[in-house]
């Protein structure tokens, strides 16, 4: 199936002729066909004699149903351009090229209407006139009846060819269905209905509703009138949800593959001037045509932000704009969308129902703009992106960044850079950063030498990684992590003199009676604290029994080689006796021991050894 909105002026005959081609009445309210115009967006279709179906989706040319308009263009990738031979170029057919032109649309085919009445050459080539202009370029032209039915037949044909020309759509992309439509069907609950431009939707299928982020189930498809399992792009789909409160879905939400796109609320974009020379209506402003705002705030100008409303998909969301460069903004919209980079949108402003600039996104996860001259930063930055997904290119800008959030970016994953707990790292920014961690270990080491390095969170906070497990990736061949510090590889782990002295004066005390462990009075009248004991265990000077109690290396085995001359059992008195020690030390002793699984405490106290 193929996809084509209709646009022009209002009355010159989109609808007639949509009902000509195709049979049907697109107009689905009562309103609609007693006015005889378009309010909404109706839809209709036909197969063509070439072969393929084509779906039409008829958009309302009156002024007051632009939004309406909009959001019937947004997602559909060709245009049926129409313009009645009696009135020729109108304000909508103006108006309507402008949008087409701010959403690059690139495929159409100009119908010129109502030639029964008129002759239509004059309409036709002012039409084409205007129409080359725009991002269609020059398109076929065919004059046409719907009253009498003349050229349809050659329509048909030329639709046939402009279909054909199509690009062909990724059936396997991600899911992105922007909603035109929302309703309760009874029995069957809400239904959801829309142009599928990408993608594949099956029966069963998980999806995530966006805004909101709740996860719905497809519990039936539909496509042209007829239940469809599966249905793939290009095609008008309807999807019955399971579950889902009619007031969740509307026209505007967008059905998703889960956690494929970014939901933002803040984008850098690139603007481009949607008026065209031959329908320019708006005031002459350096780089674009016309003002941004009711209040004639200039996209380049530094006056305070405008406030306009941005058309992407079927979405309608007021947008605040922060001019950057000469055609580079940020926006920040009202409510998340699921954007990606290189999506085309529009703004238009609502008090002038004018649309002065279309975009294209650069980035859905721009840098907070916080110190003074950051703008200015920003925008050169900006003026050097071209709109098209390139992950090596957003990952040497981010320097990090999390890779299910660069594929939802839409750029592909770069192959061969260092990555770890989820994240991607630009190999400049890790060389830099591994510098940093080995100049910092070292003087940590220097500053701190009682300390065993240092700690891993502090290093994660130094470098500035997001994850405490990418400092593996900092360490290379300089740096190595033993209990949850960093050490420079093959550096001295050895005691300051000072505490070096003191300790050897500790082990000539124990030499004399090895379980003695000195008092706390003691070990301060030495200089050994806390830090200084706990290096003296860590070079294996010293042995930590329990907390206070210090001993020379060995004496561990000692005591097990001098208790084995005990009877079996003994008591922890005759225990402490053979060490010749006080109870303070022959406690910690025995738990120690069995601890290791050297000796036992029987049921009556006495001990055993294993």
């Amino acid at each position: 199936m193929h996809v084509i909105a209709t646009a022009g002026h209002v009355d010159h005959g989109k609808s007639t002729l949509v009902r000509a081609l195709t049979g049907m009445e697109p107009d689905r309210w009562a309103e609609e066909r007693r006015r005889g115009m378009t309010i909404d967006l109706g839809f209709a279709w036909t197969t063509l004699p070439a072969g393929p179906t084509v779906a039409f989706v008829d958009v309302p040319g009156h002024e007051r149903f632009v939004p309406n308009m909009l959001a019937g263009i947004g997602p559909v990738p060709a245009v049926l351009f129409v313009v009645a031979a009696d009135e020729g170029w109108m304000p909508q057919s103006a108006e309507h090229l402008e949008a087409l032109h701010a959403l690059g649309v690139r495929h159409g085919l100009l119908a010129v209407t109502r030639s029964d009445l008129l002759d239509p050459e004059l309409a036709r080539d002012e039409a084409l006139e205007h129409l080359a202009e725009s991002t269609l370029g020059r398109i076929p032209a065919v004059c046409v009846s719907g009253t009498t039915g003349a050229g349809l037949d050659g329509l048909r044909a030329a639709l046939g060819e402009l279909v054909a020309s199509l690009p062909a759509p990724d059936v396997n992309a991600d899911v992105r269905l922007w909603a035109d439509r929302a309703f309760t069907i009874r029995g069957a609950g809400t239904v959801v209905t829309g142009t599928l431009a990408a993608g594949t939707l099956h029966v069963g299928d998980e999806l995530e509703l966006a805004p909101g982020g709740r996860r719905v189930v497809v519990r039936g498809l539909q496509s042209l009138g007829a239940p469809a399992d599966p249905v793939t792009a290009v095609a008008r789909v309807a999807v019955n949800l399971r579950g889902v409160p009619r007031e969740s879905a509307h026209r505007g939400a967008a059905l998703l593959t889960p956690g494929t796109f970014l939901l933002t609320r803040t984008l850098d974009v690139r603007l481009s001037p949607s008026s065209l020379p031959a329908t320019s209506r708006h005031g002459d402003i350096p780089g674009f045509s016309g003002p941004v705002s009711p209040r004639n705030v200039s996209l380049s100008g530094k006056r305070a932000a405008a406030v306009m409303v941005l058309h992407v998909g079927t979405a309608a969301v007021p947008a605040r704009i922060r001019p950057l460069g000469a055609d580079t903004a940020r926006l920040t919209l009202a409510q998340p969308l699921p954007l990606r980079i290189g999506d085309r949108a529009l703004l238009r402003d609502p008090g002038t129902r004018r649309i002065p600039a279309g975009i294209t996104v650069l980035d859905v996860r721009p840098p907070v703009l916080r110190r003074r001259g950051a703008a200015a930063t920003r925008a050169a930055e900006l003026s050097a992106m071209d709109g098209r997904p390139d992950g090596i290119a957003e990952l040497r800008r981010r320097g990090l960044v999390r890779r299910d959030e660069l594929v939802a970016m839409g750029a592909s994953e770069p192959a061969g850079v260092p990555q770890g707990a989820g994240w991607l790292v630009d190999p400049p920014v890790l060389e830099q950063r591994a510098r940093t961690l080995v100049d910092a270990v070292a003087a940590h080491a220097a500053a701190n030498p009682l300390e065993p390095g240092m700690p891993l969170e502090t290093a994660r906070q130094l470098t500035g990684m997001p994850d405490v497990r990418l400092v593996d990736l900092l360490l290379g061949q300089q740096l190595s992590v033993i209990d949850g510090r960093v050490h420079v590889v093959g550096s001295a782990r050895g005691l300051p003199d000072e505490v070096r002295d003191a300790v050897s004066e500790l082990r000539k005390e124990l030499a004399q009676r090895p379980f003695a462990a000195p008092e706390a009075r003691r070990l301060a009248e030495l200089g050994l604290g806390p830090k200084q004991l706990a290096a003296a265990v860590r070079a294996g000077e010293l042995l930590k029994i329990a907390d206070g109690i210090y001993l020379a290396p060995g004496a561990d085995a000692d005591a097990l080689t001098r208790l084995r001359d005990l009877p079996i059992p003994f008591t922890l008195s005759q225990a402490r006796q053979a060490l010749d020690t006080t109870r303070r030390v022959a406690v910690p002793i025995m738990e120690l021991l069995a601890r290791r699984g050297m000796s036992r405490q029987r049921p009556d106290g006495t001990h055993e050894l294993i």
